[in-house]
C-alpha cells in the first residue's frame, strides 16, 4: 500500500494532467454536433496509425524475455490495427452517401 501512495505522490501532476484531459475531452465530445461527431471520430481513428508504429518500435526494443511488454505491444498493435481499419471502413461508408447513384 506505501508503494501504491508513494507513486501517486510522486506522480501526482502528470495523474492531475491525466483526468483534467479526460474531462476536457468529454466537454468537447459533447459539445460537437452529431452531424460532425462521424466525420470526426473515422478521421481520429485513422490517425491512430500512430499508436500502431509506437507499439512496433516498443516491442522491437523490448527483451525478448520481457512478456508483458511483448505481450502488450502485440495488444496495442492488434486493437490499433482494428481502430485504423475501422476508421477508414466508417469514412468509406460516409463518403459512399455523398456520391451521386447511378441511373437505371
Amino acid at each position: 500500500m506505501d508503494q501504491i501512495i508513494a507513486f501517486f505522490s510522486e506522480h501526482y501532476d502528470k495523474i492531475t494532467i491525466v483526468i483534467l484531459s479526460i474531462f476536457l475531452g468529454v466537454e468537447i465530445i459533447g459539445r460537437v454536433p452529431s452531424v460532425l461527431h462521424t466525420p470526426l471520430m473515422s478521421g481520429a481513428n485513422a490517425i491512430h496509425g500512430v499508436v500502431v508504429i509506437g507499439a512496433i518500435i516498443i516491442m522491437g526494443q523490448a527483451e525478448a524475455d520481457n512478456y508483458l511488454a511483448l505481450v502488450l505491444g502485440f495488444l496495442a498493435v492488434v486493437l490499433g490495427t482494428l481502430n485504423v481499419v475501422g476508421g477508414f471502413v466508417v469514412t468509406d461508408r460516409m463518403l459512399e452517401m455523398f456520391r451521386k447513384k447511378k441511373t437505371r
